[in-house]
């Protein structure tokens, strides 16, 4: 689908004007955009717009392309990455921009253009140029990245808190998720942070002087995500290492509670062995009370090593004594 919005020379906006009327001198400029353009419509590119055949090529890959800006005769061609925040999946928007005129260019939907359109009818900024265009495009396109990073803020809070008192497994299960949407976000982000501060700072681009501020803002806000994004990479860490180390501590605990069990039955199953021999001469073996008697041996044992061992705080590791 294609869509176009022209400004004429009286500061009006006009939408839906084909493609021949555009040159027409009544227009100041407009933008045209292609939506998931049919194999015809994508030939405009080539035929009405004449751009470069390598610009065209990285329109047209199957793989999302590195956001990048190339410098053409009469026009730049800037790649940018949208965020698909329920999947955290970057999504491509190609721009071409001359002095006149702005054409994008997306095989999918996007919700960022969309506003963008709706709002050129009524912002009287929209209407001075298409490089205020671009900056309000990209502005957009920033501004999504920040509600997902916030919801991770959110959830790196209730991981930390645990109020739903979940296992130890299930909250590094949803730590790692976490972390894996961290840096999804994150290899979305930083090209986008290199890309604006390559456009601030190309001499090239002398016309956006009077938008440098404009960029420079956007840039700001990058920047701002990527600390954020690090800051919460930080506090993951630390939170998992947390949880490792309780995790550990209670290991430690069960191992040491079944070492006491196992070394409070080691004599008893010696002694248990020893009778169990059945040799014929045993003379305890003909001890009208030897049974009991060995029993009360037997749990005498059991009870001092037990005592023994709550002296020592191996049942209480917290209460373990410092002598140890």
């Amino acid at each position: 689908m294609i869509r176009t919005c022209a400004i004429t020379s009286n500061q009006e906006v006009t939408f839906d004007l084909p493609l021949s009327d555009l040159n027409d001198s009544n227009i100041e400029w407009f933008w045209v955009d292609f939506s998931n353009p049919t194999n015809k419509e994508i030939e405009l590119l080539s035929n009405h717009f004449h751009f470069h055949p390598l610009a065209i090529e990285d329109c047209l890959d199957d793989f999302n392309q590195r956001p990048k800006m190339d410098f053409y005769e009469n026009y730049q061609f800037l790649v940018l990455h949208a965020l698909r925040q329920k999947v955290f999946r970057a999504v491509e928007l190609d721009m071409f921009v001359g002095e006149k005129w702005i054409v994008t260019f997306h095989k999918e939907d996007m919700l960022e253009l969309e506003k963008v359109w709706e709002e050129i009818s009524g912002n009287k900024m929209l209407k001075q140029g298409p490089f205020f265009l671009m900056h309000r495009i990209i502005d957009r396109i920033v501004d999504e990245f920040f509600p997902p990073v916030y919801k991770m803020e959110s959830e790196l809070g209730i991981i930390e808190d645990n109020t739903e008192n979940e296992t130890i497994n299930d909250l590094m299960d949803q730590l790692f998720d976490l972390r894996t949407d961290m840096s999804r976000l994150r290899r979305t982000i930083l090209p986008m942070r290199d890309l604006l501060y390559r456009m601030i700072s190309s001499e090239r681009l002398n016309y956006l002087k009077d938008q440098h501020l404009y960029f420079n803002d956007v840039y700001d806000h990058l920047l701002k995500l990527t600390e954020m994004l690090e800051s919460y990479r930080d506090f993951s860490s630390d939170i998992r290492d947390s949880y490792l180390s309780v995790n550990s501590n209670n290991m430690n605990s069960t191992m040491m509670t079944l070492t006491v069990i196992t070394t409070i039955f080691m004599p008893l199953t010696f002694i248990v062995g020893v009778y169990g021999m059945n040799f014929e001469f045993m003379p305890e073996l003909t001890w009208h009370y030897g049974y009991f008697l060995i029993l009360g041996m037997m749990g005498g044992i059991a009870l001092m090593m037990f005592l023994y061992f709550v002296k020592k705080g191996w049942l209480n590791p917290r209460k373990k004594s410092r002598k140890n």
